[in-house]
């Protein structure tokens, strides 16, 4: 083992590679900052993945960004992707429920609707008048945090929930709608809820917030090529500003030093063990997933490390398929989604060829799609083997859309413990997480677990992240504001996205 003796002042290190840990980098690197970033695996990137299958570039992890937040497009085009920017060619999508294709309302925030009629032909008739009695009940009060599906289906019945709450929150968290926090999950929601005494009026008023501010433009963005190519470039930046990035390290020591070592935040410095490799910086940015840092925080910061621990995972897994374009026909649209009280295998499906206008038109003779599978709790079907998948996500889609053909090509990515789960109590968590943390000059933690599981949230937790080494703790929190000013009232975020 030898040791970097390279302590120049400003040495921050970045704990992982994926996109929230690329963007504190390349945010350190905008204060003066020296940067190294350490990611344990052979690639960057983390949840976002470019690949290719029958000749065609498409995403294996997430394949959109939310535009209606600026974190993800401005830095896009700070890294010079501006020119490939794209928005879906396709917004409609679908629900498969109750054995058909209906399409996705319109005039709800995450599916709770400002009136009973933006659900009609999607719910039963006692569902829709289910909805109605929402205006003659008294107020329930939610306290400090509850479950998305409990609130909702306390107000407007169960049937909203299973048969489209459920599914959009679980095409973003892989979740349960009876656990998932209101508070933290739809934070625009909750804070309207708190001052209505009715439900569908609180979204009315929300829809009503969103109108004034003339929102303009596409909802989600993707990259020509892939959203995959975003932290590609951004590390590519990264090194061209001199900032070090170095894969297959992974970090198995973490502590403070004294002596010459001592770090710029403290009389402390941090010590980082990652393989034959010692580094002394004055600070450190975790970006990895919770459990990976509750093991390097054990010893100096036992209380966050326990409350890191806490945070539970879901796992999923992608399986995409492409066909010769003149043997199928698909439904219009880019996709659907799909309830899981309807007992299917998929959660989901993307018609990636026809959501996205590039995929199309690099390759003409061929359709490429995708399902997911696995939702929290779910293990047996996340244990068959990859051909196995590929046989039921088949099975699904004739069943949903006659799709009865034979691929030329498919491929299955598994994304073991991907996505963190926002159960009731989350902010609660990620206050003590931040408590704790916070007690240790130099450091700081940012990713997925904490703010928001989409790119813009996880690049604006990584800014904060920065900010708090500067001192500036202002900008935590900032994906619940953004969320709350921004509303997104309707989305299509199959498999995680």
């Amino acid at each position: 083992m030898h040791a970097d003796t390279r302590t120049g002042p400003g040495h921050v290190v970045v704990i992982g590679g994926g996109i929230a840990g690329l963007a504190a980098a390349h945010r350190l690197l905008d204060s003066g900052a020296r940067v190294t970033v350490l990611e344990a695996s052979d690639r960057l990137g983390g949840k976002l993945l470019p690949g290719e299958i029958a000749g065609a570039r498409v995403d294996f992890g997430a394949e959109s960004m939310l535009a209606r937040r600026p974190e993800a497009v401005a830095l896009a085009r700070e890294v010079g992707l501006d020119a490939r920017l794209r928005q879906p060619a396709t917004a409609s999508a679908s629900i498969w429920t109750r054995g058909a294709l209906r399409p996705m309302p319109k005039g709800h925030v995450m599916g709770v609707p400002g009136t009973a009629s933006a659900l009609a032909g999607l719910l039963s008739e006692e569902g829709v008048h289910r909805i109605e009695r929402d205006a003659d009940l008294p107020r329930t009060e939610i306290g400090d945090d509850v479950a998305v599906g409990e609130y909702v289906a306390a107000r407007l019945g169960r049937e909203v929930v299973d048969r489209l709450i459920e599914p959009l929150l679980g095409g973003v968290y892989a979740g349960d709608a009876y656990r998932i926090s209101m508070r933290s999950a739809v934070p625009q929601l909750f804070e309207a809820a708190r001052t209505h005494v009715s439900l569908t009026e609180a979204v009315r008023g929300i829809q009503a917030r969103a109108a004034a501010a003339q929102q303009t433009g596409p909802v989600f963005m993707g990259i020509e090529g892939g959203v995959g190519q975003l932290p590609l470039a951004v590390a590519e930046l990264i090194r061209a500003r001199g900032g070090e990035i170095v894969t297959g390290a992974r970090v198995t020591e973490l502590r403070r030093v004294a002596g010459e070592a001592a770090g710029r935040f403290g009389e402390l410095a941090w010590r980082i063990v990652a393989g034959e490799r010692v580094l002394h910086a004055d600070g450190v940015v975790l970006a990895v997933p919770t459990g990976a840092a509750a093991a390097l925080l054990r010893d100096e910061a036992p209380a966050a490390a326990a409350e890191l621990a806490g945070v539970e995972y879901a796992s999923m897994a992608l399986v995409t398929l492409a066909y010769r374009r003149g043997e199928i026909r698909l439904p219009e649209g880019s996709g659907f989604l799909v309830p899981p009280v309807d007992g299917r295998t998929i959660k989901a499906s993307t018609f990636a060829s026809q959501k996205w206008g590039w995929i199309d038109e690099e390759n003409p003779d061929v359709l490429v799609l995708r399902t997911s599978v696995g939702r929290y709790g779910e293990t047996e079907i996340l244990g068959r083997e990859d051909g196995e998948l590929v046989d039921v996500s088949r099975h699904d889609l004739r069943e949903a859309t006659g799709l009865d053909a034979a691929p030329v090509a498919a491929s299955v990515t598994r994304w073991t413990d991907g996505l963190p789960q926002y159960p009731v109590g989350h902010h609660s968590r990620v206050a003590r997480i931040r408590e704790h943390v916070g007690k240790l000059p130099g450091l700081a933690v940012c990713g997925a677990a904490y703010d928001g599981v989409g790119i813009p949230a996880c690049i604006a937790s990584a800014y904060a992240a920065v900010d708090q080494l500067r001192g500036d703790r202002g900008g935590l929190g900032l994906g619940l504001d953004e969320l709350i000013t921004n509303p997104v009232q309707n989305r299509h975020g199959g498999a995680g996205e």
